[in-house]
């Protein structure tokens, strides 16, 4: 943000000025600016780390990381420039007294909101979601504490009651299955689970170390002989504690969790929780090849893959939907004369893949022999 200096005393304005002296303005970047007020030597802080000379901009930003408190106190208590706040977020972002302070501040631009909500700690997530009228002038900032880690699962369900209920509608994943979820979980469940924020943080610490054991397919799931899917035995407690959560809650971690989460997820017998999963932002190829191949998800979740033309770029993620009795034929129809010859021999001969994908498969081969 770029700092408006007109506002500055002439002093203040000295120090800023490059035409004065680099030594003068070296002493102003260490913070020594007799007569200057604690919130001009903010701002006079913010210009000076935006310098393109490298030792001043360092020196500003050094002291504005260790400001004295003093000072600091003496800032917040009146209003700051837009671009004063801004420097501030970077080293005060995350303590709950200062942050206080600055959404009390009229001067706080939705760009500083957005950014405290997207490198906010459990505590200023908190602070943030109980600002609720400043929530709403600003969704972008509801649907940056929701998509952080951080934020509490309780806090994020509160988020998303807080747009449904103002009719605002939120550009995150999954918005309306999460709004859906919520819902239906007030009517049939009225109170809140014991441990609600606890299993999630719990399963968070879970899901690294389940990550981290499964191997080189990296999937939470294998067939038995036969062809049936189980959950491997090493995912099998991190299926436990997802089977505890609620549906809101499941559907958070769809969003956010890692892929050993989504792999178990996308296969859970809630639809609004399976797509979540497959509509995640953070699904990568990989995870999409595995999906693609599970004969163990939903149809929605397999025309969610087929409709991203980011994984059906892939030639294994074409190859495994268009083999999976479970994809719709609309969509596996398409997806073959794209297949390599070999594929499509093997395909034809298949007892594994549905009827009608097998003929489509000969039939095509025919063509290209010209027969």
């Amino acid at each position: 943000m770029q700092p408006d200096i007109q506002s500055l005393s002439p002093l203040a304005r000295r120090a800023v000025d490059p035409g004065t002296p680099l030594q003068l303005r070296l002493m102003a970047a260490k913070g020594a600016l007799p007569g200057v007020t604690p919130a001009e030597i903010i701002l006079v802080l913010a210009v000076l780390s935006q310098s393109s000379e490298t030792d001043l901009a360092g020196t500003a930003k050094q002291t504005l990381s260790v400001l004295p408190s003093a000072l600091l106190t003496g800032a917040l208590s009146s209003d700051l420039p837009p671009a004063a706040i801004d420097a501030l977020v970077p080293y005060y972002g995350k303590a709950p007294q200062v942050v206080t302070q600055l959404l009390r501040m009229r001067t706080l631009s939705a760009e500083t909101l957005v950014s405290l909500a997207q490198q906010a700690n459990e505590q200023v997530a908190e602070i943030i979601a109980t600002n609720e009228t400043l929530l709403l002038k600003n969704p972008e900032a509801i649907e940056k504490l929701y998509m952080n880690k951080a934020t509490r699962m309780s806090t994020a369900d509160r988020l998303i009651d807080l747009a449904v209920r103002n009719k605002i509608e939120l550009s995150i994943p999954a918005f309306h299955l999460a709004a859906e979820a919520l819902l239906g979980e007030v009517t049939a469940e009225p109170t809140v689970a014991k441990g609600y924020d606890e299993i999630f943080a719990e399963t968070e610490r879970l899901a690294q170390e389940v990550e981290a054991s499964l191997g080189e397919d990296g999937d939470t799931h294998e067939r038995n002989e036969e062809g049936e899917e189980k959950v491997k035995d090493v995912a099998v407690p991190l299926y436990a504690r997802i089977s505890q959560m609620s549906i809101t809650q499941k559907i958070r971690r769809a969003t956010l969790g890692t892929s050993a989460e989504r792999l178990l997820l996308v296969r859970d017998t809630n639809r609004l929780v399976a797509v979540a999963a497959a509509s995640s932002p953070m699904l990568n190829e990989n995870d999409a090849a595995r999906i693609a191949s599970s004969r163990n998800v939903i149809e929605d979740v397999l025309r969610i893959i087929c409709r991203n033309p980011e994984f059906t770029r892939s030639y294994q993620v074409k190859l495994n939907l268009v083999v999976n009795p479970r994809t719709p034929f609309t969509f596996s129809s398409r997806m073959l004369p794209l297949l390599r010859d070999n594929d499509l021999r093997l395909i034809g001969k298949s007892k594994q893949v549905p009827g009608a994908i097998g003929l489509a498969a000969r039939n095509h081969m025919l063509r290209k022999q010209g027969k």
